[in-house]
């Protein structure tokens, strides 16, 4: 039928419709002859049938939005047919009851009995349930309804540009979401005014009942010398007769009214919303039946309609759960089919190649049958140790993707960060790892190696020789763990480049407010937040936990005005986070450092290049004195690790970025600390010097 209504001409349709609308008021002043009259009752019953009808199949009240429109035009269109039959019957009601028409004969005939005193008692509750009932409560609906809508409102738009502001939806959606608020907000407060309407409709149809009614009498006794109870009877029945035809399409209207106005949030149809709740609760309808059941064997109580009753709902009690669990499994099935498809499209997209991966591991062929035999415990490892990476460092890494390579040597795997490899390492599968340490390697059949993750002695034994291995002192490793050790080890070294922009963004919106506003205070008056990320990496580059967010903005912003360069604000927020620095290197309250010597304290001074206000610019030392440093450092270095001490190097102030930039390469995962960022009131412990 839509499609029928949308295939006739805009212009022609505009042109019916405003006929229609001048037809309608000229029945206001025009007399019409029954067989018109006759045919507008038609419509009028159809066109509330139609309103109802629609009402109830609605998914949501907007899609329904001309609803007070529609609700005008029937209103007016009864109270215009309301006119018409006055007219008719208070001219020719002597004539008999077919003077007004056929459909208020049949009317009157038909509910009335041809008693007009049954047709005033079916007409009064009629008014009664209309304009008592269903109109007031929902004339009530609306006005909250058009209460509450409006004093949403400004909710739901900060609501909307926070989602747009936050890159969840786009432009267009937020456009629509507005236009869909304003129709909101215009159709309930439509739907107040429109509610009056039919209140009053209720209300005139009363009168002109009772105007008919006793114009009619005093009409037929004074002009046409009718006896009074010959005209009362004749002019009841018309009266009533019409009233009825009118009321009982204003009550199916003022019930699709009632029926919009109540159905509120709920999506879906009115079956869906009624039937739908009230049969999604198993043991409610349960406990209905043994109910009926009960009252069916009361003593004086008719067993057979409470017993069909009871069957009823056991019947629906015990058949919609399993219903419900087929479907279920039915849109589960749907929805992995649709992921099926989308998956296997993404594989043979072309854009796919495109992105990479933020951590990838990627095994051989050998290795993959290997370890994907305990795929739970994997996934359950790299959940744990990307949990541990949260709590220690203050953000969470990436997800990390297991694939298995062909062009990789069967017992090999290799670490990518961003598509780039960054570690590789050949493994004896199904075999143990023995880590030496310092000590000798155990005189077994095996193969000497380098532990990966941190490069000590050890070698590959059979796993036959396991029990003998553990009772000589030694820590063994399995192939499982020997990777994921060597992973978490290299996301260690490669946290500054886990840390995206979304990442950043991600932590300071689940900040306080009050760092929410400190935040705008500096940014992008004093750096942006492409600094901001910059300062973040800087620290986690040095394995510096970003955990305390708050205090690292609150030093930001102290040093922001004075400072431009990412390198000068870190090394601020360091001196200011000195306690949590200098816990996380201390052991038992004591922090042990090597110190540089005399020597190279004086090197690195001279090797700075200042500019007019005193301020380290350039780093200048001669490339053989550089070489000479990290030979003796590395030496210093390694006889402290050897004797397991976990210290710190400590340098000056200005020369600590130049002196880690030398001795990352060899020890990744030692601290190199200035004399400004040890904490006050910590033990200091010094191991030696660097001479």
């Amino acid at each position: 039928m839509s499609d029928a209504v949308q295939s006739v001409p805009s212009s022609r349709r505009d042109l019916g419709f405003a006929v229609g609308i001048i037809f309608i008021l000229s029945v206001l002043f025009l007399p019409m002859p029954t067989f018109m009259i006759d045919m507008g009752l038609a419509i009028s019953v159809a066109f509330s049938v139609l309103i109802l009808m629609v009402a109830l199949w609605i998914q949501r009240p907007l899609e329904f939005s001309s609803f007070p429109t529609i609700l005008l035009i029937a209103t007016m269109l009864r109270l215009a047919l309301n006119i018409a039959t006055t007219r008719v019957i208070l001219a020719e009601g002597h004539e008999g009851p077919l003077a007004a028409g056929y459909v208020i004969h049949g009317f009157s005939k038909f509910v009335m009995s041809g008693d007009f005193v049954i047709g005033l008692i079916v007409f009064a509750i009629l008014v009664t349930i209309n304009f008592l009932v269903i109109t007031k409560g929902a004339t009530r609906i609306a006005e909250v309804g058009a209460r509450f809508t409006l004093d949403a409102i400004p909710g739901k738009q900060m609501a909307i540009d926070a989602d747009l502001s936050a890159g969840m939806i786009d432009d267009k959606e937020a456009q629509r979401r507005r236009h869909e608020l304003e129709e909101e907000s215009s159709f309930f407060g439509a739907m107040d005014g429109a509610s009056k309407f039919v209140r009053g409709d209720a209300v005139a149809g009363l009168i002109i009942t009772a105007v008919n009614i006793l114009g009619g009498i005093i009409i037929g006794v004074t002009r046409y010398n009718m006896e009074l109870s010959e005209a009362a009877d004749v002019f009841t029945k018309l009266s009533v007769g019409d009233g009825l035809v009118s009321q009982i399409p204003a009550l199916v209207v003022s019930l699709a009214a009632g029926l919009l106005v109540s159905k509120g949030g709920t999506k879906g149809s009115a079956e869906q919303a009624v039937l739908g709740q009230l049969g999604g609760y198993p043991r409610a309808l349960g406990v209905a039946s043994l109910l009926m059941l009960l009252m069916g064997v009361l003593p004086g109580l008719p067993f057979l309609p409470f017993a069909f009753l009871s069957g009823v709902l056991a019947f629906s009690a015990y058949s919609i759960p399993r219903r419900l669990e087929a479907q279920r499994k039915q849109e589960a099935a749907a929805k992995q089919a649709i992921a099926d498809r989308e998956a296997e499209a993404k594989r043979e997209s072309v854009k796919d190649s495109l992105e990479l991966p933020e951590i990838e591991v990627r095994l051989g062929k050998q290795l993959t049958s290997r370890l994907l035999a305990a795929k739970p415990e994997i996934g359950s490892r790299i959940n744990k140790m990307r949990k541990k990476f949260a709590e220690q460092y203050g953000f969470v890494v990436p997800e990390i993707k297991l694939t298995d390579n062909i062009d990789l040597e069967p017992k090999s795997y290799e670490f990518r960060i961003h598509g780039t490899m960054v570690a590789a390492q050949d493994i004896r599968v199904g075999e143990l790892l023995v880590i030496g340490g310092e000590r000798d390697l155990p005189a077994l059949p095996g193969k000497e190696t380098r532990e990966p993750a941190f490069g000590m002695k050890a070698m590959w034994v059979p796993k036959a020789f396991e029990h003998e291995v553990k009772r000589s002192g030694y820590t063994t490793v399995d192939n499982l763990s020997v990777v994921l050790t060597h992973l978490s080890e290299v996301i260690r070294n490669n946290l500054a480049q886990l840390l995206s922009y979304k990442d950043m963004r991600n932590l300071f919106d689940r900040l306080d407010p009050a760092y929410k506003r400190l935040i705008d205070d500096i940014v992008p008056q004093h750096v942006s937040y492409s600094g901001l990320q910059a300062v973040l990496k800087l620290l986690l580059a040095e394995r510096i936990s970003i955990r305390n967010l708050s205090l690292i903005l609150e030093a930001i912003a102290e040093i922001a005005p004075h400072a431009r360069r990412p390198e000068q604000i870190a090394d601020h927020v360091r001196t200011r986070m000195a306690t949590q620095i200098c816990g996380d290197i201390a052991d038992d309250g004591h922090l042990k450092v090597l110190r540089l010597g005399n020597r190279w304290d004086l090197a690195f001074h001279q090797a700075l290049r200042r500019d007019a206000s005193g301020e380290a610019i350039e780093f200048d030392m001669e490339p053989k004195q550089v070489e000479d440093f990290a030979k003796e450092a590395s030496e210093a270095i390694r006889q402290r690790i050897a004797a397991g001490h976990r210290f710190a190097l400590v340098v000056a102030p200005e020369a600590r970025t130049y002196v880690r930039m030398i001795t990352e390469r060899m020890f990744p995962a030692l601290p190199v600390l200035s004399h400004m960022e040890v904490a006050r009131g910590i033990e200091v412990e010094t191991l030696g010097t660097i001479s």
